[in-house]
This record gives structure tokens, C-alpha cells and sequence, in this order.
């Protein structure tokens, strides 16, 4: 397994982790359950970014640039009829 599939993994499952956390946060009953999912949530987004970051740097995550016309396109069809 080479370094570039590891890293994949690992983002992976940082992204999978962090979807539990909100859910467990949204659904939480009490403050300190809500305030526990939370402290655990941000701490996962942030070794999510590290992830992003170093694979950013070493050319193993491009993101893909928006087609700006599909982009008004769909400004235009969301956007509120009242303003």
C-alpha cells in the first residue's frame, strides 16, 4: 500500500467520523452529550484539514474547480423570488 492510497484512507475516514459526530451532536438529548459530540467534531475537522492540506501539497487532492456557468445557473434557480 503506498502513502498516497494511506492518505486516501485516512481522509476517508476522518470524513465518515465526523458525519457520526454531528449526527450524534444534532441528536443529542442533553448539553453535556451535545458540548462532548461537539469538542469531538472540531477536533476531527481539524485532523480532517491537516489530511486535505498535506495531500494538497504533495498534488494527491486537486479539487475541482466550479463551471461558473452551471454555478449562475444554479444562483439563478435558488434564488429567492421576494428580493
Amino acid at each position: 500500500m503506498d502513502d498516497k492510497l494511506i492518505m486516501e484512507n485516512l481522509l476517508n475516514t476522518a470524513k465518515g467520523v465526523c458525519d457520526l459526530y454531528m449526527h450524534g451532536a444534532i441528536e443529542s438529548s442533553t448539553p453535556d452529550v451535545r458540548q462532548a459530540f461537539t469538542t469531538a467534531l472540531n477536533f476531527e475537522l481539524g485532523m480532517q484539514d491537516e489530511l486535505y492540506r498535506q495531500m494538497q501539497q504533495k498534488g494527491w487532492y486537486a479539487p475541482e474547480q466550479a463551471n461558473a456557468q452551471r454555478t449562475q445557473q444554479i444562483k439563478q434557480k435558488y434564488k429567492p423570488s421576494c428580493c
